[in-house]
């Protein structure tokens, strides 16, 4: 009788000890994220195509972040230019224009909602900018490369799907990428000077400037970066260009990769007043 009464009760502290056990391994499971569900952030927007990863700050650039829609940037923030007196950037990028003219930039696209757009401004103030464009988008729209070369303006090797990494792949990868993104811009105009390469998001390497140079291409950065690619409304973008900019400047803007309708709003803010200022002028393409 004792026997079997020992048995029953050891079978029942058994059966409660496989109980908790399976409650505590399923509690377990509940607390540890699903590997299928986890993502790199940015991976999605880099791999689409489409939306592109944000520029991360680059120090010795003004990079400001005005409080409010309407305010200009406080005092005491970043530097609007280089603390060197030199034009160079990271591993010898070139940071201004050398001169006193003011040159905006326009990366990321062809975009055929916004570059259509941003060259309709343009014209009506007669300026000439650079656009750095992404190979893709080149080839994707071959007419808006050639409306870009048509009103006189740069155009610049702006990789071939914006990859932020690109200066991290072996000479042959980015050697191979810049030529394919040269190859696409010449596609739809044959005869185009490219004597300028931005490196995505600005992550200058060793690599990325030599292979740049090896090309005949000069790596370009930028002094000013509003920070549009944040799309934080056209006010904020205008009052950065108009409180920051100054002679030599480079300006970073973006024609594509997102909603740029914040920055084509923000031209028609801030151009009467930089005009009145400076001479905005294309970067010298090498053509005689």
């Amino acid at each position: 009788m004792r026997a079997a009464t020992a048995g029953r009760t050891a079978a029942l502290v058994t059966l409660v000890v496989v109980a908790l056990l399976g409650s505590a391994y399923a509690l377990g499971r509940s607390l540890v994220a699903d590997p299928a569900a986890i993502q790199s952030p940015g991976l999605g927007a880099e791999m689409t195509g489409t939306q592109y990863a944000e520029q991360p700050p680059v120090t010795g650039t003004a990079n400001p972040t005005p409080d409010g829609p309407d305010e200009a940037p406080q005092s005491g923030g970043p530097s609007p230019v280089p603390s060197s007196s030199s034009d160079d950037g990271l591993y010898g990028s070139q940071l201004t224009t050398g001169t006193d003219e003011v040159a905006l930039t326009f990366d990321d696209g062809p975009d055929p909602n916004y570059t259509p757009q941003v060259l309709q401004v343009l014209r009506e103030y007669g300026l000439k900018a650079t656009f750095c464009v992404v190979g893709e988008n080149a080839r994707n729209h071959p007419d808006l490369v050639r409306a870009i070369a048509a009103d006189g303006h740069t155009l610049c090797n702006h990789s071939w799907n914006h990859d932020l990494l690109l200066g991290k792949r072996s000479p042959d990868v980015i050697r191979a990428d810049l030529i394919r993104t040269s190859q696409a811009i010449r596609a739809a105009v044959p005869d185009a000077p490219i004597v300028w390469f931005r490196q995505p998001g600005g992550a200058w390497t060793y690599p990325v400037v030599s292979v740049a140079r090896e090309l005949g291409m000069t790596p370009l950065h930028w002094t000013v970066d509003p920070s549009d690619w944040r799309a934080p409304g056209p006010q904020r973008i205008a009052n950065v260009l108009t409180t920051y900019v100054q002679p030599g400047s480079v300006v970073l803007l973006h024609d594509a990769g997102g909603d740029r309708q914040g920055t084509v709003d923000a031209l028609r803010y801030a151009l009467p007043d930089l005009t009145s200022r400076f001479r905005l002028t294309a970067l010298p393409d090498g053509a005689t």
